[in-house]
């Protein structure tokens, strides 16, 4: 048998805690994928290779987005099983989320080959920048089927509380998508075209890592290749809660495309800082996004199980975890803001566009706790559909009002980037109203 936690018994403080840091650092991994692009590009290859993988994070974003979404359905379906004790029913879900996976991956492959160009002109991406952005998605698109399929195997090994071979396969290849960066760029002068490329072979080498070690595994949630189909019951319930948790996270990066197009009603210059500082957001949203993971783990674990108690210790654990920790990174990130940007490009210009966003944002991060924790929660206890529909209106049909009344009256860069917190406060009550209402319905089930 694997050593792991056991979620249903023992401190939940520590053991959430033991749990969610090797999957944040996972996640920061994830990001540095798409990080070192830019860095390497901006220092090596010019502000407007830059401006050109910059400008394609919402897209990725948009896609990778979606795989999470559906990986977090894969991490609430098998941890309900594995805590309920129903080893078949883990065996099912992991047969059929193979396959499921693997098809998301190839759509979204070709939803981005065909797609980019299109979906960059509708963004009105700048004339000088766009040969490369597109140059940039065909090549890094390719590595989808095989993100999906670590996303997959994260989910599995999440759910039944280990986390750190997924960080120490994510470490393997993120030194190694460093170090091909290094290569294409500065040694076979590819520029953007190499760093996507770099990206791709990366995200193979993880998602080979990681189903070898589901392989090797020696219990119920083991892969067995030879047992792989499609169960249309299981695949049913893995798409009830997968793809409103990905279409959550694709709305959220759609609703961000709005946002980009009022950033880059700018000029280049700004929208080279906005490129550089975003990649902040995607650091501290996914290292506190890890918690969020553990928080659904912990609670489908224990409501399988019956332990109610448990299941409302785990929200308010994770939730006090994920505000500490937005507040901590944010208040890095305004102290070290022009080093970070630095990262990134040598041009002070840039630097001060960049530190634009970052004054708004650095506070911005703890609120969105209370929502995205909240929601995690909610599909703990097997709820979905509704927190995505409150997603959809609070978040992202708010911030489309917001960009064309607001914005477009006052047309200043703080007065775009505030959107942010006042969307996830208003989003986040109404979570919160609802997750109550689902626990509550849950006492009756489980009553302690």
């Amino acid at each position: 048998m694997e050593k792991k936690i056991n979620l249903t018994e023992g401190p939940l403080a520590r053991q959430i805690l033991v749990v969610s840091l090797p999957l944040a650092l996972s996640n920061l991994l994830q990001v540095l994928f798409n990080m070192s692009d830019v860095a390497i590009v901006g220092r090596f290859a010019g502000s407007t290779a830059l401006g050109s993988v910059g400008s394609t994070s919402i897209f990725v974003t948009l896609f990778t987005g979606f795989l999470i979404g559906l990986g977090n359905g894969i991490n609430v379906l098998v941890a309900r099983f594995y805590g309920a004790r129903h080893p078949e029913s883990v065996q099912k879900t992991i047969s059929s989320a193979l396959i499921v996976s693997l098809i998301a991956g190839i759509i979204l492959l070709f939803a981005g080959l065909l797609g980019s160009p299109a979906l960059l002109r509708l963004l009105n991406t700048k004339q000088d920048l766009l040969p490369g952005a597109i140059l940039y998605l065909r090549v890094y698109f390719f590595g989808m089927p095989a993100l999906a399929l670590y996303n997959f195997g994260n989910a599995v090994f999440s759910a039944i509380g280990e986390t750190r071979k997924p960080l120490v396969y994510l470490s393997i290849a993120g030194a190694l998508n460093i170090v091909l960066n290094l290569f294409f760029v500065i040694v076979c002068g590819l520029s953007v075209m190499g760093v996507a490329l770099a990206s791709a072979i990366s995200q193979c080498v993880s998602a080979g890592l990681i189903l070898h070690a589901l392989i090797k595994v020696q219990d119920c949630y083991a892969l067995h290749w030879k047992e792989v189909r499609l169960d249309p019951e299981v695949t049913k319930r893995i798409l009830l809660l997968g793809v409103p948790a990905g279409m959550q996270n694709a709305i959220f990066a759609i609703a961000n495309l709005f946002i980009q197009a009022g950033v880059n009603s700018f000029d280049s210059l700004m929208v080279k800082g906005n490129s550089a500082a975003a990649n902040a957001d995607a650091m501290i949203y996914d290292a506190m996004a890890a918690i969020y993971m553990a928080c659904a783990s912990f609670m489908s674990q224990n409501y399988g199980a019956g332990k109610m108690d448990r299941v409302k210790k785990s929200y308010f654990i994770s939730l006090a975890y994920s505000f500490g920790l937005g507040l901590l990174l944010g208040s890095m990130l305004l102290v070290f803001g022009r080093q970070f940007l630095s990262l990134f490009t040598t041009e002070v210009a840039v630097i001060d566009a960049g530190m634009k966003r970052v004054r708004v944002m650095a506070f911005a991060y703890c609120i969105s706790a209370f929502m995205d924790c909240t929601i995690a929660a909610s599909r703990g206890l097997d709820k979905t559909v509704v927190p995505t529909i409150l997603v959809v209106l609070g978040s992202c049909v708010f911030r489309v009002i917001w960009v064309y009344t607001i914005f477009a009256r006052i047309h200043t860069i703080p007065a775009l980037y505030l959107l942010y917190p006042c969307s996830w406060s208003l989003t986040a009550l109404a979570e919160i109203i609802y997750f109550v209402r689902c626990y509550k319905q849950a006492m009756k089930i489980f009553p302690s």
